[in-house]
């Protein structure tokens, strides 16, 4: 059971990589993952059990925009509300940062997130072909206005 979105710890880092070698072919190394947490204009936030790491959003953000560069939820923990609950948080940090704007791509393919982002109000803004490899794949240019 989720108990708690925050942003990431440094000591999460480690279960964060492991979920994204998981889940994705082109997964962040720890490296990046620590040199992203301590970047100024990004963060990273974690959707907690009492046991584990069960999903994550990482941000990048520059005046009024902001670009969502990874957010994953562990197979496990799909389907109950934590992507939706990291949205929320992501949407009050945005408020409280002044971003206006908050932009993603997604695999063309990939129809579950594509059906939750537009639940989340995001809208598609073009494509950029072949962006993906591993297997090549469009990106889907999405976008919401806050």
């Amino acid at each position: 059971m989720l108990e708690k979105i925050c942003k990431a710890e440094l000591s999460d880092l480690q279960d964060i990589a492991a979920l994204e070698s998981e889940i994705f072919s082109d997964a962040w190394s720890l490296k990046s993952l620590e040199e992203t947490w301590n970047q100024k204009n990004a963060v990273i936030f974690a959707a907690k059990t009492e046991e584990k790491i069960a999903g994550y959003l990482i941000i990048y953000y520059v005046l009024d925009e902001g670009e969502i560069a990874r957010i994953a939820i562990a197979p496990s923990m799909r389907r109950q509300g934590a992507a939706g609950q990291m949205f929320q948080e992501l949407v009050a940090f945005c408020e409280e940062q002044q971003i206006t704007r908050i932009m993603l791509e997604v695999r063309e393919g990939n129809e579950a997130a594509r059906r939750f982002y537009e639940k989340c109000g995001f809208t598609e803004d073009g494509i950029r072909k072949n962006y993906y490899e591993n297997p090549q794949e469009n990106a889907i240019l999405m976008s919401k206005n806050l």
